[in-house]
């Protein structure tokens, strides 16, 4: 089990933020990281498959079934969704980033 005061890493902090407003599958997890970094950041195949087994073991992600507005008809395709504890760890993150941020800024001066 995860320590909550354990910083997330950089995978599982995207994959969480991506899962914010809705389930989402693997392949629309990663799309929805380029979309939102503006293609500054991509996560490969294997990365995004290791990190949502261990958000999955850390019970920060549960896997859901389909939403009802799925297009697609493949069964191997699984949506995930983020859990309260998810929720409460990648708000916790940001704020230790948004502190690191502030911090780092005294070089900008």
């Amino acid at each position: 089990m995860r320590d909550a005061s354990e910083p997330l890493g950089a995978p599982a902090h995207h994959v969480l933020l991506a899962l914010g407003t809705e389930a989402k599958h693997g392949y629309a997890i990663m799309q929805d990281i380029v979309e939102r970094s503006g293609g500054a950041i991509r996560i490969l195949p294997g990365t995004l498959y290791s990190t949502i087994k261990k958000l999955l073991a850390d019970r920060l992600i549960e896997e859901v079934p389909p939403p009802r507005h799925a297009d697609s008809d493949d069964a191997r395709r699984r949506y995930y969704r983020v859990t309260a504890a998810g929720r409460a760890a990648v708000e916790a993150e940001t704020r230790r980033l948004a502190l690191l941020v502030k911090l780092g800024r005294v070089f900008n001066t």
